[in-house]
């Protein structure tokens, strides 16, 4: 990694376990029915809180990427749950497929998006500064400015692995995924005259939730997660093609009103795996600090890394991550 800075006492390379976290605690609700049918059916979980005119903000992938949520599942929630919802993105911070709104509509042509929705990326018309309450790096994150057409906010994330990140739920989905490609997330990114990418490790990881908590303050009370724990490559969506290759089991997919609970709860599934099945993940998430992304968003007050996880394929019963690793759906 470029500059392998490490904060003192913040532990980004901990996993710590449920029985040593403190203070409240969350619903997370999941199932291991991974299609269509399933994310519907969990989406109504927590659909209360959207209304109005609604973005949901997925990664819509490099082209021709292997690894994001399969289209023909987005379809059908958008057709049937979430009509007249607009999906939502912003161009990327590096040359590829989805530097500039020119390539990155061609991408979405490639990629099937364009054949039954419209995609909003938000900064073609320009930026809009959020402010960031609480953050010790920011005050504000440069965001594009479409993110204020919207009256609520779905993150439907890929849950995977990430070069920087360690890994990618929907903190990064939102953090670096709504903040514009040249101002935030070179705000994130990197320091002034320095190297592209030259903020990583758990700086990295406060800066990114210090962005993400912009966006779900802007929202607060009008805000859902859903993390599709799908083709876990160590790599990020916007790696494409160059992915590396799945090696994790799938799980299933996971939903929440508290972004901590959310994510914090994949990443527990990923740990309590055995070792010869969460190896490469967890390896990926421990040398990025990546860990560091839920202590930091429970620092700033976002939520909570307690939770009961809500069975919903068993009459809502209430399970422990390691129960519910015993119906990991084995990838094909």
């Amino acid at each position: 990694m470029a500059n392998q800075k490490i904060l003192p006492g913040t532990g980004g390379d901990r996993y710590i376990p449920f029985e040593e976290r403190e203070g409240g605690s969350s619903l997370v609700f999941f199932t291991r029915d991974l299609s269509a049918a399933g994310l519907k059916k969990i989406y109504d979980r927590v659909s209360s809180v959207l209304q109005g005119k609604i973005a949901v903000k997925l990664h819509t992938g490099e082209p021709n990427g292997p690894n994001i949520i399969p289209r023909p599942w987005v379809k059908e929630l958008l057709a049937e749950k979430l009509q007249g919802a607009t999906v939502v993105e912003t161009n990327a911070y590096y040359e590829g497929g989805r530097y500039t709104t020119e390539d990155h509509r061609k991408t979405l042509d490639v990629n099937g998006w364009t054949e039954f929705t419209t995609v909003d990326i938000m900064d073609e018309d320009g930026t809009v500064m959020l402010p960031v309450k609480g953050g010790k790096w920011f005050t504000e994150m440069s965001m594009g400015r479409n993110l204020l057409n919207y009256d609520s906010f779905l993150a439907l994330t890929h849950f995977k692995g990430h070069a920087m990140g360690g890994f990618g739920g929907s903190n990064k989905n939102i953090g670096i995924g709504c903040a514009d490609g040249r101002i935030g997330k070179a705000m994130i990114h990197t320091r002034p005259g320095g190297d592209q990418w030259g903020i990583d490790m758990e700086e990295l990881m406060e800066r990114m939730a210090e962005s993400t908590k912009a966006t779900v303050d802007h929202f607060a009370g009008k805000i859902a997660f859903i993390n599709v724990m799908r083709n876990m490559s160590v790599s990020c969506d916007c790696e494409g093609v160059a992915a590396e290759p799945v090696v994790t089991p799938n799980v299933g997919i996971i939903a929440s009103f508290d972004i901590l609970a959310a994510d914090t709860a994949c990443v527990d599934l990923v740990f309590a795996m055995e070792q010869k099945d969460n190896a490469a993940l967890v390896e990926r998430i421990t040398t990025r600090h990546g860990l560091r992304q839920l202590a930091y968003m429970k620092e700033l007050g976002m939520g909570n890394d307690r939770y009961e996880l809500i069975d919903i394929d068993n009459g809502d019963a209430v399970i422990g991550a390691k129960d519910a690793v015993k119906h990991v759906v084995p990838f094909s």
